[in-house]
This record gives C-alpha cells, structure tokens and sequence, in this order.
C-alpha cells in the first residue's frame, strides 16, 4: 500500500476520497465537494485542499452522513480492504448510521401495500369516516 507519512506527501482532498473508496470516480468527490457535502475539519473546502493526517472529514453519501479520521494518506486506489487502513469512522458516526437505517427500514414497513384490494363494503366504511370527518 502506498501510505505515507504527513511529512513525505500531501494529497488533494478529492484525490484522498476516491482513493479511500468513498466514491466512485474522482470527479464525483469534487462535485461532492464543491457541493458543500464535504466539511474538512468542520468546515466547507475546495478540492485541492491539501488532505493531513488526523483531519477530520463530515461528508454525506446519499442516505448515509459519515464522520471520519484521517490516518493514513495515498493517492492510489486500491483494494478496499487496504482503503479501509487510510482512516477510521468515528463510534457516534456508526452509532447515527446504524439509527437511521433501522428508522427507514421501520419507514417502509409502516407504507406497505395493503394486502388486498378494498371489497365493497371497505369502501362504503372508508366513504363513510371520509364524510364524517370532512376529508
């Protein structure tokens, strides 16, 4: 793995974020950033920043908000196993993540389908609370 030390190289924040695996191309980490979704130690950047060891980085990825520590830095995409030694996610980043999957999943239990179609007596009933309640 080509991993260095701070003091032997720095790389670009957009070029660390493709290499690290969290998207897909390095022009998706610019759009990313420039669209304010990255915050480089709590802050917004531009993608040349110069990513150090130890910064921490607060980025959104669809669904997911991810809060992670630099800890190694590299500019070459590798396998993800070895992506995965370039930083670390913070607990209450799994914790929230982890939160909100178990509220979608909760979220589309809850807007299921009917099991079947209403007969003609479930429509008479849902007309009848519709006009009592002035729906």
């Amino acid at each position: 793995m080509t991993a260095t030390n701070e003091t032997d190289e720095r790389v670009r924040l957009d070029k660390w974020l493709w290499a690290a695996r969290f998207y897909k191309t390095r022009n998706l980490a610019k759009s990313a950033i420039e669209g304010g979704k990255v915050h480089y130690n709590d802050q917004r950047c531009k993608p040349g920043k110069l990513t150090e060891v130890g910064a921490r980085l607060k980025f959104r990825q669809g669904w997911q908000e991810r809060t992670v520590i630099v800890d190694a830095l590299s500019d070459r995409r590798r396998g993800a196993p070895e992506a995965r030694q370039l930083y670390h996610e913070t607990e209450d980043s799994v914790r929230q993540r982890e939160e909100m999957a178990w509220q979608r999943k909760t979220m589309q239990a809850a807007q299921l389908p009917p099991a079947r179609r209403p007969s003609k007596k479930d429509r008479r009933n849902i007309q009848r609370f519709k006009d009592q309640n002035g729906l």
